[in-house]
């Protein structure tokens, strides 16, 4: 198995890619060791000393790192992924990852644009970049979103949330006002 890594953004994280499936739809964001209960690939990497943070994307996995080095973690943090994979067990335990709720009332048409937009338009862009960018609700033309995997800390997310995401739902959807970030 030959897991290739790419840089992202975001310096305190580094995105790998197995070469295969990791989540067959959606994504599952862990950003501490007490979140990865239901995954065992999680675990495991939450295993590895120095592991702050773990982000699954269709075909990728984020690892988030404290300040050691990734001269030092990055051998671990494959190793992780190579025994997982041979392993046979699942990445994710008792089935689906949950969906985003349908939103109903006076800004449900609002929200289904915002949604298509963000699903076809933003969330492949950062998913390049090893992160996620999901929709937390709308309200009064204040759009929230939440930075997940190399997205969450990154230091230019303010950048993309402001001048690329606002910029472009504004655009298309006059009833936006505003993008903000939401925490964890």
């Amino acid at each position: 198995m030959f897991i290739q890594t790419e840089s992202t953004p975001n310096p305190a994280t580094l995105k790998f890619l197995p070469g295969r499936t990791v989540l067959a739809q959606g994504s599952a964001d862990f950003p501490t060791r007490e979140d990865a209960a239901g995954s065992p690939l999680a675990r495991r990497l939450f295993a590895i000393d120095g592991v702050e943070s773990v982000f699954f994307g269709s075909d990728f996995i984020t690892v988030g790192k404290s300040e050691m080095d990734w001269a030092h973690l990055k051998p671990a943090v494959l190793g992780a992924i190579m025994e997982h994979f041979t392993s046979g067990e699942p990445v994710m335990e008792g089935g689906a990852l949950g969906g985003h709720a349908e939103h109903d009332g006076p800004d449900g048409e609002i929200v289904r644009q915002i949604k298509e937009l963000l699903d076809t338009r933003v969330r492949p862009a950062v998913a390049q970049d090893g992160g996620d960018i999901t929709f937390h609700g709308f309200e009064s033309g204040v759009v929230y979103l939440h930075m997940r995997g190399a997205c969450a800390g990154c230091p230019s997310s303010t950048m993309t949330l402001k001048m690329g995401i606002e910029n472009l739902l504004r655009h298309y959807i006059p009833e936006v006002s505003e993008v903000r970030p939401v925490g964890v």
